[in-house]
């Protein structure tokens, strides 16, 4: 899964299996399903199993929000007059596509629509922030983890621990803040909200002749799966019906 494709070359998915040691043979392909974009090619993946087409699947997502390049449409040509460089990551990414409104604002529609207080985002981005450093701190997901090796002009660092999460974060700072959306009455804040951030993650499935033959230890098994449509304007509220209609209970 990946949102942001612009400029990547043919087939992201493609790239990162081949370099990452994957056979030619086993084909990849790449899933655009905005912030479900992950979540949807584990789903695919899952399918893939069920109904025999494959047994065993890498399925994930990947992301750079710092490498989305900004464009501009020359195809054609400009006989006169200026042109706009459009920001990949916000028109692509981060823009409503129907109402032109950032993310932000439709965060801020589904805290109005469900009385969803500043106090209780900050609260909740706090505890975040908390078990985040504590994990980090624990190592708990160190075996999760894949270094990487970043080569900065002359020198080569191992890239291996996440540098967004703010160690140093209190309810006082957060509390401290604008809110960056909504300037009159908002409670969205650089603090509380989704940030801007590179990453990448897979899993491995397989059926379960698969893990059996291969002496696997199984960490989870997926048991449903659901996903369905709501106003662009409260796309946040998603996984509402959708955790609903896995269980059978009807949203009224």
């Amino acid at each position: 899964g990946q949102a942001l494709t612009a400029g990547q070359g043919q087939n992201p998915a493609r790239q990162a299996s081949i370099n990452a040691g994957i056979p030619i043979t086993v084909p990849a392909h790449v899933i655009n399903m905005l912030c479900g974009s992950g979540l949807k090619a584990v789903v695919l993946g899952y399918q893939a199993i069920k109904c025999g087409d494959s047994s065993i699947v890498v399925a994930g997502g990947q992301e750079s929000m710092s490498n989305a390049p900004h464009v501009v449409n020359l195809r054609s040509g400009i006989k006169m007059g200026n042109t706009e460089l459009k920001d990949t990551m916000l028109c692509d990414g981060l823009t409503d596509a129907f109402d032109n409104i950032h993310m932000g604002i439709t965060a801020e529609n589904i805290a109005d629509k469900y009385n969803i207080s500043r106090e209780l985002q900050d609260n909740y981005a706090f505890e975040s922030q908390r078990r985040t450093a504590e994990a980090q701190k624990n190592g708990y997901f160190k075996d999760e983890i894949t270094p990487v090796e970043v080569k900065i002009r002359r020198n080569t660092i191992i890239f291996d621990t996440d540098e967004y999460p703010k160690n140093d974060t209190t309810l006082e700072s957060l509390s401290a803040l604008k809110p960056v959306f909504k300037l009159n009455g908002g409670v969205v804040t650089a603090g509380n909200a989704s940030g801007i951030n590179d990453g990448a993650a897979v899993v491995l499935l397989m059926n379960e002749e698969e893990y059996i033959k291969r002496n696997c230890t199984p960490l989870a098994k997926i048991v449903a799966h659901a996903e369905c449509g709501v106003d662009p304007k409260i796309m946040g509220t998603g996984p509402i019906p959708a955790v609903l209609k896995t269980v059978g209970v009807k949203n009224t």
